[in-house]
């Protein structure tokens, strides 16, 4: 396994050897919610994750020299000379995982990047397909998210095995099938966790920004727990999309942040906040941003249960 690490191609082969595994793990679950009529898959959609899929591994090929030349880059001037040895390991996979979460939150809290990221949320389905619909032009700057760990002194090449592992994992995240995984609640990231991710209720936004563990969530104060006592999950965006089209699946919020910078009466640091500040952020005040539509529901919870 630890020759696997040392190759260049360890990302790639990682992808190749879990292909058929993704695959056997899709059938059955499609062959689960059809006999239990559950309704979990629909072709139009399934074909949309696949898509999108291909769109975003396409480009992540195209970016391979620049994105690696960047980490390398960092990796030349590292501050830590690193033996590869037991820990080693163990703390590339936390410092991957907790530059992911990193990652995930930017991708949520600043418009720009949800842009990009809306893509893998405005699916209405859930089920493991929807681990596939990746954001498109997420290649074109994933990279930067990931190079301080190659300064501190870890093989880039190391840092993508370790995100491809997590990335297989957090693709099985994303079904029904399971509902609870015991002890295992307070440490990785599990179905339900990523459940509540994927939900659009008021209580849900952006919240469980995790791969692999939940213990960045639980430490920054983006945890959420699946409540079964509360209204049932709703998957998707809080505006859904009237067109379903590939294009407008992929451009549809762009199409807004343009309309919102180019309004005549803002000025120019105002057109920069509709670009970088939380999605649902209006310069007349009269937006809200999923922390103001959360604090709104827990006030009328509040004044509910008094």
């Amino acid at each position: 396994m630890m020759d696997l690490f040392f190759s260049e191609n360890a990302q790639g082969y990682i992808y190749l050897y879990s292909a058929p595994l993704h695959l056997a793990i899709i059938l059955f679950e499609m062959i689960y919610s059809a006999r239990h009529r559950k309704r979990w898959y629909s072709t139009s959609d399934t074909l949309t994750n696949v898509y999108f899929a291909m769109l975003n591994y396409g480009l992540d090929l195209v970016m391979k020299a620049v994105a690696m030349g960047v980490m390398f880059y960092f990796y030349s001037h590292r501050i830590f000379d690193l033996a590869f040895v037991g820990w080693y390991w163990v703390a590339v996979f936390l410092m991957q995982d907790f530059a992911y979460y990193v990652h995930h939150c930017v991708d949520h809290f600043s418009r720009v990047f949800w842009a990009v990221h809306v893509t893998h949320h405005n699916s209405e389905e859930f089920n493991i397909t929807t681990g596939f619909r990746s954001p498109v032009f997420q290649p074109l700057y994933r990279y930067l998210f990931f190079s301080p760990i190659a300064f501190l002194g870890f093989n880039p090449w190391h840092i993508m095995a370790a995100y491809a592992l997590l990335q297989i994992y957090g693709t099985w995240l994303h079904t029904k099938s399971v509902k609870s995984m015991g002890v295992l609640e307070w440490i990785l990231v599990t179905p339900s966790h990523h459940r509540v991710h994927h939900a659009c209720n008021a209580r849900y936004l952006d919240r469980n920004m995790g791969m692999g563990l939940i213990i960045w969530d639980r430490l920054f104060g983006t945890f959420e727990k699946e409540d079964p006592n509360y209204e049932p999950i709703k998957y998707g965006i809080t505006t859904p999309l009237a067109n379903r089209g590939p294009v407008e699946v992929i451009f549809h919020e762009w199409k807004q942040i343009y309309k919102d910078i180019t309004q005549p009466s803002i000025g120019f640091t105002d057109r920069l906040k509709y670009l970088f500040y939380p999605p649902g952020w209006h310069h007349s005040g009269h937006g809200k941003t999923s922390a103001q539509v959360r604090a709104e529901e827990r006030e009328m919870r509040g004044m509910r249960s008094t």
